[in-house]
């Protein structure tokens, strides 16, 4: 078999992937499981896109962990992925912190359990001081009401005359983000073959390479992401310029 990490060209890195890990449920349903067998499976793809991102050395790995849609699903679903997450914070800990990675966590949290959020709040203290790369973790996040947020902030700024109309442009926008401390996404991929975005990191995928994958999140492996690193390299990236104009 081909050492796809091999051919990965090391000066061409995206700073910053994001991944929709889809697919869980359909994985589960096609081995005759309820969809909860799936979200329990899927903690290894998780273990492999940290590792390859973390083995290649792309500093910014945002994982699509729990979205602010995700609390509209069945409860005993609810609550099979609150618990996995706090079983894998306790598991994964050591573990990430060896590894020299920083946990963040972007979303409105103040709705997750409090044993979840207390777990989750651990482990970016213990990581707050490494620097070998940056793990995102998006959980109970709307890209939607992110932007809302940001509106609102600004706009009472205005209104208490701390600055001007003029004053606001993309830097000051991007400051009232939750990834204001982030680099734009270069590269998201989805899996499970759905072609849309779901109401993540909208603003800040404006100029990614997007990869839609048919393979589901369970058997999502290393290979898989340096495949799409590989893809994403042989893409010509412009941002609203010609290929003459790059090429000069």
């Amino acid at each position: 078999m081909q050492d796809l990490k091999k051919l990965i060209n090391k000066d061409k890195l995206p700073q910053h992937v994001a991944v929709i890990m889809d697919g869980n449920g359909r994985w589960a349903k096609s081995r005759g499981e309820e969809r909860t067998f799936g979200h329990k499976n899927a903690i290894n793809a998780v273990r492999n896109v940290i590792n390859a991102c973390n083995e290649i050395n792309i500093p910014y790995l945002t994982l699509y962990t729990f979205s602010s849609e995700n609390w509209n699903r069945p409860k005993d679903e609810v609550d099979t992925l609150m618990a996995l997450l706090s079983e894998t914070l306790l598991l994964e800990a050591e573990e990430i912190f060896t590894k020299g990675l920083r946990m963040h966590v972007i979303g409105d949290i103040s709705q997750l359990p409090d044993l979840v959020k207390d777990q989750l709040m651990n482990v970016v203290e213990l990581t707050k001081n490494n620097t070998k790369g940056n793990l995102i973790l998006a959980l109970s996040y709307g890209s939607q009401k992110e932007i809302l947020k940001a509106v609102k902030e600004i706009s009472q700024e205005v209104k208490q005359g701390n600055i001007g109309l003029d004053d606001i442009d993309e830097t000051l926008f991007e400051s009232h983000l939750y990834t204001k401390n982030f680099p734009q996404v270069d590269l998201m991929i989805r899996t499970s073959g759905e072609v849309r975005i779901s109401n993540f990191l909208l603003w800040q995928i404006a100029y990614a390479e997007l990869q839609f994958l048919d393979v589901l999140w369970p058997d999502f492996t290393k290979d898989t992401l340096f495949q799409c690193i590989i893809d994403y390299q042989n893409k010509e990236r412009r941002y609203g310029k010609t290929s003459e104009q790059l090429l000069s």
